[in-house]
């Protein structure tokens, strides 16, 4: 007796579409997931500010779980709360269910995702949590769901029209539930006042991180750092500039106080052979330093500097003190690996 049930041909063609239907399409999903995001901001109400003030006064992490796709989502929320200040880490609802419950302490609150408010695993962490004193905060797409009903504070994010055709793929609820975890991150982050050197704190890795570090760790200093006087010929400036270690390509010039008064570089150099080909090497480097270089203290951020670079055209740049000596040098070439 054969089966009517229709067996895919692994050799069969996908089907073809126009190209203007493609786009066409995926601008549909787009607009579905928009309407879905703008939508969020009529369910913002009291219960988010409960859960600002619940975590603020936590003395332990926020703890994030869930299945499936809003795990998932919940691990990208752990992960910025993290990064921003508020202590996170983020446990498999179906590992708490088997001994991972064990990593929640009494100072911790735990944020649960499920969309439904019924996944099983999920409900099964709710009386536990509940006797040993741990507040739940549920994000969820029905406020009058089985979480919902248990939870501390329910954080809802109504009900969300899926992008799927079928209305089964997890989609347009994701994106909802990632964009109000974001909401929540961003308004305990200025809460918290935390701010660019806190966060360089926790990136010290990666051209992020690096931006976010100040001048004073990256600059050239000491014998990197070539300084000479005004007075000094041309030839001698050049000499200085050639033995540098790291040969930075310009040289700070001072008056004998040691005050920044010009900068000189190798840029200014090739103007000025192409400008004089009998160019007198033994007149004084202040007859041909730059006036008024672009200066910065050294607990600027490398960020900052980077703009700043960019927006003067200019490859270097003088670090002084607070009486304008230099204390530093930065090339351009100390910075290509950060950008």
């Amino acid at each position: 007796m054969t089966s009517s049930k229709q067996i895919a041909d692994p050799n069969a063609k996908p089907k073809l579409f126009a190209a203007d239907d493609i786009l066409e399409e995926a601008r549909q999903i787009i607009e579905v997931e928009s309407r879905a995001v703008q939508a969020l901001g009529n369910h913002i109400n009291g219960n988010f500010i409960q859960a600002i003030e619940l975590i603020l006064q936590s003395k332990g992490h926020v703890v994030v779980t869930g299945m499936g796709k809003s795990g998932l989502v919940g691990q990208k929320i752990s992960a910025t709360l993290a990064s921003t200040g508020t202590p996170s880490l983020y446990v498999h609802a179906g590992d708490m269910v088997h001994g991972d419950l064990g990593r929640i302490t009494n100072d911790d609150v735990v944020l649960a995702l499920s969309n439904s408010g019924e996944s099983a695993e999920i409900l099964q962490i709710v009386q536990p949590l509940k006797e040993q004193g741990v507040p739940l905060i549920a994000m969820t797409g029905d406020a009058e769901s089985s979480l919902a009903q248990h939870a501390t504070i329910t954080l809802s994010i109504g009900p969300v029209a899926e992008a799927c055709p079928m209305g089964l793929v997890p989609t347009a609820s994701t994106t909802v539930s990632m964009v109000l975890g974001d909401a929540l991150a961003m308004c305990l982050f200025n809460l918290r006042g935390f701010g660019r050197q806190e966060y360089a704190c926790f990136h010290p890795g990666g051209s992020l991180g690096k931006k976010l570090i100040e001048v004073r760790e990256i600059m050239r200093t000491g014998e990197e750092n070539p300084i000479v006087f005004s007075k000094i010929t041309l030839a001698e400036a050049l000499d200085t500039m050639t033995h540098t270690q790291g040969r930075p390509g310009a040289t700070s010039v001072v008056d004998t106080d040691g005050v920044l008064v010009g900068l000189f570089t190798d840029g200014d150099l090739r103007r000025l052979i192409a400008q004089d080909n009998q160019l007198d090497m033994q007149q004084p480097i202040e007859q041909f330093m730059h006036l008024h270089p672009k200066t910065l203290r050294e607990n600027e951020l490398v960020a900052d500097t980077i703009h700043m670079m960019r927006e003067n055209k200019i490859d270097q740049v003088i670090v002084v003190d607070n009486k304008n000596r230099p204390v530093g040098l930065l090339d351009i070439q100390d910075l290509l690996v950060i950008r």
